[in-house]
């Protein structure tokens, strides 16, 4: 996906937050370019993640992971099977984001540890090839969901490997003590302010649009990320207008 915005195109994505390898199908067939599989907030094995993943490789779709923490070992087995992207939530330090760095590069500029298996093709790529093709990689994104971590913002970004940050403005309202309201004032301000610094040290901000307005604003500014949203209220919310366009029917 990353490599598409280099190239100039617009990309956008979505938050899988009900677990199907067949709903990440759909999500690519119907032209999203990445897809967040999310284990923050859900619980999830390590077979469905499997099984989704191989299903967003068949149609053609980055698969990100959203991880509930800095987990070493978690990031390096993620990437070891084939996610393009590992998204930390709630970031709010430039050592947390050293520290999954370090988990995701291998030495002399990380501390990964090397592993044959899926990801080389089982040796089909020589170790030495995939190491320096990891190394080249920005596989990190953290998201910034608190004033804490918008304050840490440009230390994170003075760190090399950050491949794109992500807002959390439903996070970010609720630790600004604005209650659960993402399009508050204060949060749009903050979220401006999330992406002139990513300009400012060139690395890609993904936004959030909540209303087409924001939409045309972030597009206007230049911004080519987005996040369309999780699909499990996108499909409730469909399911809902399906039944009630019915019932007003009758």
């Amino acid at each position: 996906m990353l490599s598409r915005l280099e190239s100039g195109e617009s990309v956008y994505g979505l938050l899988n937050s009900v677990p199907s390898p067949l709903l990440c199908e759909m999500i690519a067939f119907a032209g999203y370019r990445f897809v967040i599989l999310d284990m923050e907030h859900l619980l999830r094995s390590e077979e469905d993640l499997m099984h989704s993943l191989r299903a967003c490789e068949s149609a053609g779709i980055s698969a990100w992971l959203r991880i509930p923490e800095v987990d070493a070992q978690l990031i390096g087995r993620a990437l070891d099977a084939g996610f393009e992207a590992i998204v930390l939530p709630r970031v709010e330090s430039a050592s947390e984001v050293a520290r999954a760095l370090d988990a995701a590069y291998f030495p002399p500029r990380g501390k990964r540890g090397i592993s044959g298996g899926r990801i080389t093709g089982f040796g089909r790529i020589p170790l030495l090839d995939y190491i320096e093709l990891a190394n080249q990689q920005s596989p990190i994104v953290p998201m910034i969901e608190t004033a804490a971590g918008l304050r840490a913002l440009p230390d994170i970004l003075a760190l090399p490997g950050v491949g794109m940050v992500l807002e959390g403005a439903l996070d970010l309202a609720l630790d600004l003590q604005l209650g659960p309201d993402p399009q508050h004032p204060e949060v749009w301000l903050a979220l401006q302010s999330m992406a002139d610094i990513c300009a400012n040290a060139e690395v890609p901000f993904c936004a959030n649009p909540r209303t087409p307005e924001q939409h045309t604003f972030w597009r206007n500014r230049g911004i080519r990320s987005f996040l369309a949203g999780e699909d499990r209220g996108l499909l409730h919310t469909a399911l809902k207008h399906r039944l009630s366009s019915l019932q007003s029917s009758n």
